[in-house]
């Protein structure tokens, strides 16, 4: 076959001629970087190519043997070790290993790709050729639409609360005490009012800017906090982040005071200079993804919360009680930034109380209809 100059092709990374002290080792290497290369000309970002790198080497180390020796049982073991109670190692979970088998299968679909000479080279050094590892009777079956923890899930309106009365105490709890932290203490309480009102990701969250407010045409009261122009929403496969707007609901107006009283009094006190970044730290910086997890856990401690409950909870319990304030399922998708609505089921969790509202309501239509008749 002729050599074909695609990105992560043999020839480019592996080197002709040139003898190696580890011939094995050197073509693994260059099977990985390779395929790395592939990866970026994809516009796949590091966060998903390094995993997947580090992840094959871990199967290298376990099997103590190179990609056109694995066979469909290397595989299997793999998972099943990874699945196993370890001392000092978390079991993976189902979503996890499947996300595992399909990392392995997209490097395996790479080197047994005959446009990028894999096969050949492997024959021709080694006397054998990769195979595939994963197939549809060795991989985790795809049997429910939800694989989460069952520990994460929507937070109820007391639960909400309750996190907000704790992230408001820290704030009195430094201030009683003379203490640096009411500033930083502050900006928490607000973030994750924030993070719950409008129901942000984490990232969407750190990358807001002042220049990312917007009025509402519609709801004059709510001034500059109309709305909010997410710049840097979740991306697939290799696209740039996707952008929404996302308006303010008047059933959540009352973040309306709590963002201007943050933007207005207590931001210019972080003296943050000419930076945009909405939420930033003690050194004038934009907030770091890890501080805004450690403001949620923090408050989530000091309200006594269960400790499977994240920060991705309170977007959860954004999109569960939109849909019990009985705004359209179009509409709650649209605000979270889903392109489909079964995307939306799964975050929705609705309350107890309110499926028997909508039992009630259904109950009194009937009575209706019965008495017309």
């Amino acid at each position: 076959m002729e050599r074909a100059d695609l990105p992560g092709a043999a020839h480019l990374v592996l080197a002709d001629g040139v003898v190696h002290l580890d011939p094995e080792r050197a073509v693994f290497d260059a099977m990985l970087a390779g395929w790395e290369r592939q990866q970026r000309t994809r516009f796949l970002k590091d966060a998903t190519i390094r995993p997947r790198i580090a992840l094959i080497r871990r199967l290298g180390e376990f099997t103590n043997s190179y990609p056109w020796q694995w066979e469909p049982a290397d595989g299997e073991d793999f998972i099943t070790h990874l699945r196993a109670e370890r001392e000092g190692a978390r079991p993976i979970t189902v979503s996890t290993a499947r996300g595992y088998e399909v990392s392995i299968t997209l490097f395996m679909q790479y080197v047994t790709d005959p446009r990028y000479q894999w096969p050949a080279v492997c024959r021709e050094r080694f006397g054998s050729v990769p195979q595939q590892v994963f197939h549809e009777g060795n991989s985790v079956a795809h049997v429910t639409d939800f694989e989460g923890q069952p520990g994460r899930r929507p937070l109820t309106y007391d639960e909400v609360q309750a996190l907000f009365d704790a992230a408001d105490g820290r704030v009195e709890h430094a201030r009683l005490h003379g203490r640096k932290g009411a500033l930083p203490a502050l900006r928490d309480a607000a973030l994750l009012k924030t993070v719950y009102a409008y129901g942000f990701r984490r990232r969407e969250a750190q990358r807001l800017d002042l220049a990312d407010r917007r009025h509402a045409p519609k709801m004059p009261q709510y001034g500059q906090y109309g709305a909010w122009f997410v710049r840097w929403g979740k991306s697939s496969n290799g696209s740039p982040p996707k952008r929404r707007t996302v308006l303010t609901v008047p059933e959540m107006d009352w973040i309306v005071e709590v963002l201007d009283h943050w933007v207005t009094e207590v931001r210019p006190l972080f003296n943050p200079g000419r930076l945009q970044a909405l939420w930033v730290h003690e050194r004038a910086g934009r907030m770091s993804l890890r501080s805004i997890n450690e403001a949620f856990e923090q408050a989530r401690r000091l309200a006594e919360l269960p400790e499977e409950l994240d920060l991705h909870s309170l977007r959860h319990s954004y999109v569960t009680h939109l849909v019990e304030f009985d705004y359209p399922e179009r509409f709650v998708s649209e605000q979270v930034g889903h392109r489909y609505a079964s995307t939306t089921a799964i975050y929705t969790g609705v309350s107890d109380e309110y499926r028997t509202r909508l039992i009630r309501r259904s109950m009194e239509g009937h009575s209706e209809l019965w008495e017309s008749r």
